[in-house]
Formats: C-alpha cells, structure tokens, sequence
C-alpha cells in the first residue's frame, strides 16, 4: 500500500484535526525540523499519537533534517517584497554566511522553493543589494537557492546530531536528509542513527539538486527510499526541465527495486482553495502510475486553509490510481 504522509504544522497542530486528516486516509507525518527541535515539538507530537490512536493508526513519523540546505534568517514579521523593490541581502534578509561571498552583480537568488526571485546588483562589504524580480511575501526560515552555484556546507548541524539521538525516544520511524551530495551524506547520518539504537529508522535520501540526481547510482544502495523533492530541485534549472528529472529519478530506483516518495506542490492550491485543479489531481495519479511508494503534501497540511480537504484529496486520488494498476 503506498503510504500517504502530510506535514505537520499551525494548520493541524490539534488532535481532533489530526485525527480528521487519518481518517481521510493519512498514514505518517513530516515534522520540519528546519524550524524547530524535537525537544520543543514534544506536546504536537504526543497529540499525533494521541490522534493515531483514537483512530487505530500507527503512524509513521518522518523527521526532515536541516542539513545542507540554504535558508533564510528569522525576520520579525513576514516580509512583503514587491516587483522592483530594493533590499539588503545580510540585512534586510538574512542569509547564511556561507552565502555571501557568492553574492556578485547579475546572481539570481531564488527564494521559498522558487516562489520568490531575487538578483544581486551591488556587493556591499556585509552583504549585497538586490533587486526584486518576482515579488511576494518572506517569511522566516524559507528556502534559499542560488543557481549555478555550489555553496558548501556540511551534511549536518549540531542541531541534527541532536535531533538523530534523539529520534527514537520520540517513535520516529523515518529520517529525510536534504540536499544529498554523496553516499557520505547519507553514512554519516546513518552513523549518528545507529549509535544512538536507531538502527531500525529507516533514512530517505532527498534529491534537490543535479548533484544528487548524477549520483543516484551510489546514493539508491545507501537509502531506504529516494524522495523526489521538486521544490528544490525544480530551481536546479529551468523548470520546464524538472518532469524529465523526475521520470529519470523514478526510473533508476524501479530499475534498483528501491522505493521512492514523490512530493512537494501535488495540491498547492489548496492551500488558498477547497477544491484542487485538475493537472493537480493528475500529477498525484502519475506519480503512483510511475511507481512511488509514497507522495506526500507540505504546506497544504502544515499551513494551509483546508487540510482535512487536501489529504482527502490526495488519499482519494492515490487509491484511486491503485484500483486502476489493479485492472
């Protein structure tokens, strides 16, 4: 059976909204560690299980880590950016500062998966001016890409470290590592894991970039599951571009016998709207068509207007597409 997981976030943070999103059909949940520890997320995961439980559910519970992964600084309130606005990068949005000596006149800077677009017009000694090229409103903790560009950083935080030692003790079942460059990604995550007596969380290799999609030979072995996660990846290049990436991706791991998640935007709509478009349903249908064990939704649960809806939705749709491989 393919597993269907949401996000947890302010959305369906309740027990009786959580319990509502299982009975539509949810199996597991991700929980964002980019914004918060395990620690602090004690009390929203006690009332995921308390919710599984009033529904006869044991759910899987993904943690998706930090890692490598760029992303904007706290700002103290979210940040309306219009078209042709100037900004501070260091200041008025703040980066990591491994960013920085990246930031030359001409680089784009893309922002909350691609939703935002920035370019740089001016290096300045704590940062940089850029332009607003596609508007919208930032809030904390977003995505960030600069394409054409290899930012280093390594493959966990202390944060992570302490969140893996943590993992058990809080019934996590998975762990997604983001921004996968190599097999030793993946081995030192699984390292921490194992010392920990997490031998048995199963870890998910997030694919967000071309460098993970050129090394998916020796990343499929390393992985219990391949995640195709087109947010990010889908800024790796023109986006028209993406689809072939995922079918690529999808057909190395069938080849492999190595299951794969396909997320990120399956019911983007519904975030604002009750009802999801029809390419939205589609894409949902064709990714079980191409053989995903799993497909999971991010901000339609976490911080969308309908949640119980969008899961409704996305289960519906899935076992639909499971009746049809069965003619």
């Amino acid at each position: 059976m393919i597993q269907i997981y949401g996000t947890l976030g302010p959305a369906c943070s309740d027990t009786e909204t959580l319990a509502r999103l299982f009975e539509e059909g949810m199996t597991g949940v991700r929980l964002n560690l980019s914004h918060v520890g395990l620690d602090r997320a004690a009390e929203q995961i006690e009332r995921l299980h308390a919710a599984a439980r009033r529904c006869g559910v044991t759910p899987q519970l993904l943690i998706d880590m930090q890692g490598p992964e760029l992303r904007v600084g706290a700002l103290p309130a979210p940040l309306p950016l219009e078209d042709g606005a100037d900004l501070r990068l260091g200041t008025d949005v703040p980066l990591p500062p491994a960013v920085l000596p990246h930031l030359v006149p001409g680089q784009e800077i893309l922002l909350d998966d691609g939703k935002l677009l920035l370019r740089v017009t001016e290096t300045l000694p704590d940062g940089a001016l850029a332009r607003v090229e596609r508007g919208g409103v930032l809030r904390s903790r977003k995505s960030a890409a600069l394409p054409g560009v290899d930012v280093h950083l390594p493959a966990m935080t202390d944060s992570d470290r302490e969140n893996l030692r943590l993992a058990r003790a809080y019934g996590v079942t998975g762990v997604m590592q983001p921004f996968v460059r190599g097999r030793e990604d993946l081995e030192a995550v699984r390292e921490v894991l194992d010392g920990a007596g997490g031998q048995d969380i199963r870890l998910f290799a997030k694919i967000e970039n071309l460098d993970g999609v050129e090394k998916l030979p020796e990343l499929i072995p390393a992985a219990d599951e391949i995640v195709i996660a087109r947010g990010d990846l889908g800024n790796a290049g023109p986006l028209w571009k993406l689809p072939a990436l995922q079918k690529r991706i999808a057909a190395a791991c069938r080849a492999a016998g190595r299951p794969f998640m396909v997320v990120t935007q399956m019911l983007a709509s519904m975030e604002q709207n009750p009802v999801p478009t029809r390419a939205e349903v589609s894409d949902i249908f064709n990714a079980v068509l191409d053989g995903a064990a799993s497909v999971m939704v991010t901000g339609e649960t976490a911080v969308g207007k309908y949640p119980v809806e969008a899961m409704g939705y996305l289960a519906r749709t899935v076992r639909e597409a499971e009746r049809y491989l069965e003619k």
